[in-house]
């Protein structure tokens, strides 16, 4: 198994607008996936201010995409609609990966049905 740190940066994310216009990003990390979108998900107007949006990040186990996957094995947590909450959001992110490292590497190990 490779020793090298893991790590979910925040180059790896889309700036702020393109959650604000109702887009999810996907990522995975060696048996963990992972989404960050805007709660609720839907297209704000251009120039429509984000009043009441949130940023959701979600963690679940591989091998199903986040529509298939089974919501009971699924943790969300939700951050401020800011630069510093899409910060906050991706440091979670990789917090739940060191924090359940043993989760995912079972993951990995499941075989694909």
């Amino acid at each position: 198994m490779n020793s090298d740190p893991i790590g979910i940066t925040r180059e790896e994310f889309f700036g702020l607008n393109y959650y604000r216009y109702g887009e999810a990003y996907f990522g995975s990390c060696r048996g963990m996936r992972y989404r960050l979108a805007a709660d609720p998900l839907n297209r704000l107007k251009p120039g429509q201010q984000p009043d009441g949006l949130e940023l959701m990040a979600t963690v679940w186990p591989e091998p199903l995409a986040y529509g298939k996957a089974d919501p009971e094995e699924m943790t969300s947590e939700k951050f401020p609609f800011s630069e510093e909450g899409l910060n906050e959001a991706v440091k979670w992110i990789q917090t739940r990966y060191d924090t359940d490292a043993e989760r995912w590497k079972k993951a990995l190990e499941q075989p694909l049905v």
